[in-house]
């Protein structure tokens, strides 16, 4: 069940330039918006979350978190509450999504994980990385050759990298957005890209997760509702995955008052950033939304686990239906872009939009 009129959900601005940039909006939007929440959802959990907001007279939210003096939102996320905001703030979802749109502009579809390795180790900061990220990061650097950096083979079996524990936590998931983006209505080639990326670090579920948000950012730009959508999408992972199970549960709640108690009932257990709970999060946040943006990145947010990374995957996936991201959301960070990526600190959402624009071009 999705709510609402699903063909109401698209809106109008459909050229390839304007979802792109909706798409770059709505993520960068929604990763601010969860950003300043992340660490007290994960230590004080979903009450923790939502009492803070209800402190604030911000439940639901539809807007940037207001600051209370004094708290741990105050003390780590300071610069992204409303009235304190004048960029987005360096993060890791914005991180990857930089880099892939770099790895794309290098290598194109020709992309290979072995790539994907090598510009960890020229671009990525080992220190902005965490569980699987980290873990394959550090079996690069105690195993691989000296000139692998440089475009030797790897020198051991890179597949080593993604044997952790964490190889089915959220991470693919957050760097696979912008391989859909370039490939509209092309979702086997985005499902791929976001695979050979998440190769790296995940297995299974991890990469099923990653597989799925691309190719669901391929095909928003060429279907009629949000459910041809999902359905399309849903074509590109396996029948049976817990991936596919919940991007159907999440579907299905739609419309329920009680869908956030029963997400949490039903994922009881799994840690706050593992993939499969916060994808079916994700797909009801935008199955309930109505086509409303700020229900759609407020909801993710409130309903806990990992609020930066639910919110900028689902700003980034509405930016593509041609509604436009209300100004309200992207006025106060002013086009600007903070990334930690070695040699760019700042870069301009124009420059960005026009870059990915290119992108896609050159793939098509």
């Amino acid at each position: 069940m999705i709510r609402g009129n699903d063909k109401n959900f698209f809106g109008t601005d459909t050229t390839v330039p304007a979802r792109i940039r909706g798409a770059w909006e709505g993520r960068v939007s929604g990763c601010l918006l969860g950003k300043p929440l992340e660490v007290l959802s994960f230590k004080e959990g979903r009450e923790g979350l939502e009492s803070y907001l209800r402190e604030a007279g911000a439940f639901p939210l539809r807007d940037y978190v207001p600051l209370l003096e004094g708290t741990l939102v105050d003390r780590l996320g300071r610069q992204c509450c409303r009235g304190h905001i004048s960029r987005a703030e360096p993060d890791d979802d914005i991180n990857y999504t930089v880099l892939a749109l770099l790895l794309l502009e290098d290598r194109g579809a020709d992309l290979a994980t072995e790539d994907v390795a090598r510009a960890w180790l020229r671009l990525l900061p080992a220190g902005t990385t965490w569980t699987a990220e980290r873990w394959a990061y550090r079996v690069l650097l105690d195993n691989m050759d000296d000139e692998f950096v440089n475009g030797d083979p790897p020198g051991f079996d890179l597949s080593l990298c993604s044997d952790n524990d964490f190889n089915e936590w959220i991470g693919a998931q957050i760097r696979a957005d912008l391989y859909g983006w370039v490939c509209p209505g092309r979702p086997a080639l985005a499902a791929d890209l976001a695979s050979r990326d998440a190769a790296l670090s995940h297995r299974g579920e991890g990469v099923y997760g990653a597989a799925f948000v691309a190719a669901l950012a391929a095909a928003i730009p060429v279907s009629e509702t949000f459910a041809d959508s999902i359905d399309i999408a849903l074509g590109f992972i396996p029948e049976g995955s817990d991936a596919a199970s919940a991007v159907r549960f999440g579907r299905a709640l739609a419309g329920s008052h009680d869908a956030v108690d029963r997400l949490h009932a039903e994922y009881r257990g799994l840690s706050p950033v593992h993939t499969i709970n916060n994808l079916a999060l994700v797909v009801w946040a935008l199955c309930s939304s109505g086509g409303d943006f700020s229900a759609a990145i407020g909801n993710a947010v409130a309903a806990g686990w990992d609020t930066d990374c639910n919110s900028a995957t689902v700003g980034g996936l509405f930016g593509l239906t041609g509604k436009p991201v209300p100004r309200s959301w992207t006025t106060p960070w002013q086009g600007r872009v903070a990334v930690s990526l070695a040699g760019y600190s700042e870069m301009l959402l124009d420059d960005l939009v026009g870059r990915t624009v290119a992108v896609e071009r050159s793939l098509h």
